[in-house]
């Protein structure tokens, strides 16, 4: 629902939803902007609340705020509603977001983890991909309303199965907590053979713990001051005071609630797996760095074919499927392999491959066929689905159980705040000689004059370049995670997830 709600919306949003609520630019820019900052926000307190109180909880609750809101959206009689809307249905999918990649890690052993997280990004791919045909086709036929109201059979169907799960896993912790009076009895009696191995469900947390308020309001704010002038820049320049001023608050408030964190006895975050856990540390500052490298290229790639080469949006489309099409399809593939191999050099590998891909969208030139272009952007894909599985297997195996979806949200952090790297600082370098209007060519689809679209060709060529560099060192940061598969979480017995 999640990564299909983006993109559908997307392609709604100008032809659509725009004229029907009479938007504002404004108004227009903050609808997904909005939804993209809250679940930015929520993702790590709320990943630290699951794992105390319970995934799957979490995980269901998340998927009926989810539906709830994707309703309310529909019903939107204008802008602001909308995006308020747009921000409540973001809480939802923080929820979901937090806790699935957790849900997955805790009930499946190390040695099959990476390839059931490939099933699980090919399935994110899967709605990135058919996000943009599929909004099409609805707010075409059916009205830019049914773009949300298609999340709510999603919703029901997922919480059917869920309370089914849930009596389940009911049942296998009332058979543990049997097992484990069984055994104390038996001790109690002299047997001191124990429990039999494999029954029931561990006890879980201890504790529901208490919510961090100071972390998380800091760390919040922080991610505000860093997320808003990323997503505007495009718009406002590098060198706006406005810019320049929320990010040095970001700095600063970030750097207090490092300070914070370190030196409260439950903190939002546990620092030590930045600071101590090098399978943590390296995996997610690499998943920052990929994602601030390829995030923007579709968009980008987008405007370069109309704008520059004269494709039609539709034909233009068509072409960009090629790099989700192989994400989707190749995710659980490389994560089987991980399973074997080990995440450190397929991940790295991926970057790497990546990089390469990257390159040949650099060095395009005018008029040049489309099959070079198809086969550029199929390399990006295949470097990304070979990191991603793997990364993020290594990423969930190096915390232990009580900590899942901690590391998934902050996981989830990082790419959200790579995104948004990726489009302020590629967007920014790409519409570098288009002055003040830059930012509409790009992002709002306005026309552009001959002279604008040769200024872009240049400013893609030099976005694609600083790309490959980062790709680059995101490849050398990924290189000195751990050489084996990790081993850190194990499963939970009897299938069922806390």
């Amino acid at each position: 629902m999640g990564p299909l709600d983006s993109t559908i919306v997307s392609v709604a949003l100008p032809s659509k939803i725009g004229k029907a609520l009479s938007l504002s630019y404004s108004q227009a820019l903050w609808v997904p902007a909005a939804y993209v900052l809250v679940l930015s926000i929520l993702l790590v307190p709320l990943g630290r609340i699951a794992d105390a109180r319970g995934r799957m909880r979490f995980y269901l609750v998340g998927t009926a705020v989810f539906g709830i809101f994707s309703m309310v959206c529909a019903l939107s009689p204008n802008g602001t509603f909308l995006i308020v809307a747009r921000c409540l249905q973001a809480t939802g999918a923080a929820c979901l977001s937090a806790t699935s990649a957790a849900l997955v890690t805790a009930v499946f052993p190390p040695q099959e983890r990476g390839r059931m997280l490939g099933l699980n990004a090919m399935a994110g791919y899967l709605g990135l991909t058919a996000g943009p045909p599929l909004g099409g086709l609805i707010a075409t036929h059916l009205g830019w309303r049914w773009i949300f109201f298609v999340n709510v059979p999603i919703a029901l169907i997922t919480l059917a199965n869920g309370w089914f799960l849930m009596g389940a896993e009911g049942r296998d912790r009332k058979a543990a907590a049997e097992a484990r009076r069984a055994s104390a009895g038996a001790r109690a009696g002299g047997d001191a053979a124990g429990p039999k191995p494999g029954v029931g469900l561990p006890a879980g947390p201890a504790s529901a713990g208490r919510i961090d308020w100071q972390g998380t309001v800091l760390l919040g704010l922080g991610l505000i001051c860093l997320l808003v002038p990323l997503t505007l820049v495009p718009f406002w320049g590098w060198d706006s005071a406005r810019t320049i001023g929320l990010l040095v608050a970001a700095v600063v408030l970030l750097a207090v609630f490092a300070f914070v964190e370190g030196h409260s006895r439950d903190p939002l975050l546990d620092l030590d797996l930045v600071r101590k856990n090098r399978v943590f540390a390296a995996g997610t500052f690499a998943a920052l760095l990929q994602y601030a490298a390829v995030f923007a290229i579709t968009t980008l790639t987008a405007v370069y074919l109309e704008v520059v080469e004269g494709y039609s949006p539709e034909r233009a489309g068509v072409v960009l499927l090629v790099q989700p099409v192989f994400m989707a399809a190749l995710s659980p593939v490389f994560g089987m392999l991980s399973d074997r191999l080990g995440s450190r050099f397929l991940a790295t590998g991926g970057m790497l491959v990546a990089a390469v891909g990257i390159s040949q969208l650099a060095i395009l030139p005018h008029g040049t066929h489309p099959l070079r272009l198809v086969l550029a952007l199929a390399v990006v894909g295949i470097g990304m689905a070979a990191f991603v599985s793997p990364n993020t297997s290594a990423v969930m195996g190096s915390v232990g159980r009580s900590q899942l979806s901690l590391a998934s949200a902050f996981l989830g952090t990082m790419r959200f705040l790579g995104q948004g790297v990726s489009v302020g600082l590629l967007g920014a370098i790409a519409a570098s000689g288009l002055g003040a209007t830059g930012a509409r060519v790009i992002f709002l689809g306005e026309a552009a004059s001959q002279a604008a679209a040769d200024s872009f060709s240049g400013g893609y060529r030099r976005a694609m370049f600083v790309a490959v560099g980062l790709t680059l060192i995101g490849a050398l940061v990924s290189l000195v995670r751990g050489a084996r598969p990790e081993q850190g979480a194990k499963p939970e017995p009897g299938g069922a997830a806390v």
